[in-house]
């Protein structure tokens, strides 16, 4: 089925976006880079702020489908799957077109927490902790949401610091301090006397 005219128009405004940045993307250069006029972006969207909007929820449903397919095809056991994070994240450092994450930019760009471009952006990030929380529960994580909030850390850390390009292999080292702190988890505590 071919997408609708709204649907192009955010699926190559998200592209746009991710390349060059919100603010640094004004309406003209969308309608140069997308082919989409001025009249049918308006048509379907009165400003440039809901256009981001679009483009997030688009790129939050894209991601972590893929993320999340990913790692459950890289590991069945809970465990394996909270390592398999870090596989699936350097699987996406490493592609060509890798540009840093959309939702990190996002809310650089728009620092007011109540903005709705920030509040979407923190609603990714939210819905990749439940998911980080979910597998560290099955695995058997005496505080889940400690560990998920840590590998959390860890992982938009290597992001961050795979753009700012920091002389290590991010994705070995967060994996490495990823393995220590699932280790560290999921250890049976000390009996007591």
């Amino acid at each position: 089925m071919r997408p609708n005219k709204r649907e192009e128009l955010v699926s190559k405004a998200l592209t746009v976006f991710y390349q060059n940045g919100f603010h640094a993307t004004g309406m003209d250069r969308l309608v140069a880079e997308t082919g989409i006029s001025k009249t049918s972006m308006y048509k379907h969207f009165r400003t440039k702020d809901e256009l981001i909007l679009a483009a997030l929820r688009l790129r939050d449903e894209r991601f972590r489908n893929w993320f999340m397919r990913r790692v459950e095809e890289l590991a069945v056991a809970p465990r394996d799957r909270l390592l398999a994070v870090f596989d699936v994240l350097g699987e996406w450092i490493n592609l060509d077109e890798f540009k840093g994450c959309m939702f990190i930019k996002a809310s650089a760009e728009f620092q007011d927490r109540s903005h709705p471009i920030h509040v979407q952006s923190t609603e990714h990030k939210r819905l990749v902790y439940d998911y980080l929380s979910g597998i560290a529960a099955q695995a058997g994580a005496r505080d889940p949401e400690q560990l998920a909030c840590q590998l959390m850390i860890l992982k938009e850390g290597a992001i961050v610091s795979a753009i700012l390009n920091v002389g290590c292999d991010v994705v070995v080292q967060s994996k490495a301090a990823a393995k220590a702190l699932i280790d560290q988890a999921l250890a049976s505590p000390p009996p007591t006397h």
